[in-house]
């Protein structure tokens, strides 16, 4: 049973920073590929970033790109998103999702989800 536990959301004006991290209980954690999500009020769950095992491959959603940076450490069972340059349009619950499948045209995640963190980003 994979447990996905974020930390890191909280308030933030306009322009700043947070980093979120995800810590996995899963001993495949290393070998497998994770992954962000965010929902935001009303509307349906997107991707946002994905991180190979190895962390030498990345993707983004376009949105964020040249803001996120996810990231991970494996031997600490952790995957992180820094998130700089923060728009109010980035408020939502953001999830971490393990094993997940992406490449360049499809983004598939797994049925392993956190309890997500609120990121709230005030004008």
């Amino acid at each position: 049973q994979v447990q996905l536990v974020e930390s890191g959301g909280g308030l933030v004006q306009a322009g700043g920073s947070l980093r979120l991290s995800c810590a996995a209980s899963r001993r495949t954690f290393s070998s497998e590929a994770m992954g962000w999500f965010r929902q935001a009020h009303g509307k349906e769950r997107e991707f946002v970033a994905a991180i190979s095992w190895s962390g030498g491959s990345t993707k983004y959603t376009n949105s964020v790109k040249g803001r996120f940076t996810i990231s991970r450490d494996n031997a600490k069972n952790t995957v992180y998103l820094q998130m700089n340059s923060l728009k109010p349009e980035d408020t939502a619950v953001y999830y971490c999702n393990a094993n997940l499948y992406y490449g360049d045209y499809v983004v598939s995640p797994s049925d392993y989800w956190g309890q997500g963190t609120q990121v709230t980003v005030s004008s």
